[in-house]
């Protein structure tokens, strides 16, 4: 894949996109005006990482030893006036979704405990059928720097299909048993935060993205839910850590992102690493 051909530009003249001008492709733009012009039936797995609406106060938090400030979600695209337009946001691109999936597509979702008892109400009154809640157990989580409740150090995601009737979706049980607790393949993962080498850097040697996912979380989703050839679809793609691993797995990719230092670091990212390999996945955040 040639780097320079990664970032589509959206505009007004895009009208519409077919399917395969769009496939292995980061579309730059914003998702509500771009999932409007992608055809139906296109995805046979989505994954969503949205704002998480933390509501967080102007009120800078200092680690106690050292003084210095936390660094927080604190970018303006995790900010809402209210979660009524929260919640709205939510609809219109899960609303989306459910046409761009195929019928027997599954969606992820996942979210704090900010927000993610919201979107599962919102998927069940658009239809979604939730198959599981996954946990997400950070084995590194963010100190608890206040002490006043306990340290969060899970994250939820929502597996679904279109609706309740869908009995075709793929589901890999051999693989899920290899990554769950003990020999069930249990809907709880025990996986470290992004850091290290695979955490993305801007020019001043800070997190590029302040939620970056970790590529096994990435890995053990797709593995166990799609097919080598599925193309995989994130219409809010943060530091594309979706696309970056379905290429590694052999799967094909769409994803969106505004930012365009978000898009500019999905660039670089194909340029470093461009033959990530599924044994290379792991090693990178050990």
């Amino acid at each position: 894949m040639k780097t320079e051909d990664l970032i589509i530009i959206d505009s007004e003249a895009n009208q519409n996109y077919s399917l395969e001008s769009i496939l292995n492709k980061v579309i730059q733009g914003d998702a509500l005006q771009i999932l409007k012009k992608i055809p139906d039936n296109s995805a046979d797995l989505v994954f969503i990482d949205p704002p998480y609406f933390l509501q967080l106060p102007r009120k800078k938090l200092k680690r106690w030893n050292v003084k210095t400030d936390v660094e927080g979600v604190e970018d303006e695209w995790d900010k809402f006036v209210s979660f009524e337009e929260y919640d709205e946001f939510i609809k219109t691109v899960l609303l989306e979704m459910k046409r761009i999936m195929k019928d027997n597509a599954t969606i992820w979702v996942i979210s704090t405990y900010h927000s993610i008892f919201r979107i599962g109400k919102i998927m069940q009154d658009l239809g979604y059928w939730i198959l599981n809640n996954i946990i997400w157990a950070k084995t590194n989580p963010m100190p608890n720097w206040l002490g006043v409740r306990f340290t969060n150090a899970t994250e939820t995601m929502i597996w679904a299909t279109k609706n309740k009737k869908e009995k075709k979706y793929f589901f890999d049980k051999v693989k899920a048993k290899e990554f769950g607790i003990g020999k069930v393949g249990a809907n709880l993962w025990l996986i470290p935060l992004c850091t290290g080498k695979e955490r993305l850097k801007d020019e001043n040697g800070k997190k590029l993205h302040a939620t970056q996912k970790p590529q096994e979380l990435l890995r053990r989703i797709i593995q166990t839910t799609s097919k080598e050839g599925d193309i995989i679809f994130d219409p809010l793609a943060g530091m594309g850590t979706t696309g970056f691993v379905a290429k590694a797995l052999k799967r094909q990719f769409i994803m969106i992102e505004k930012e365009k230092k978000y898009t500019e670091g999905i660039r670089r990212r194909f340029q470093e690493s461009p033959v990530l390999k599924e044994n290379k996945i792991r090693k990178e955040i050990e």
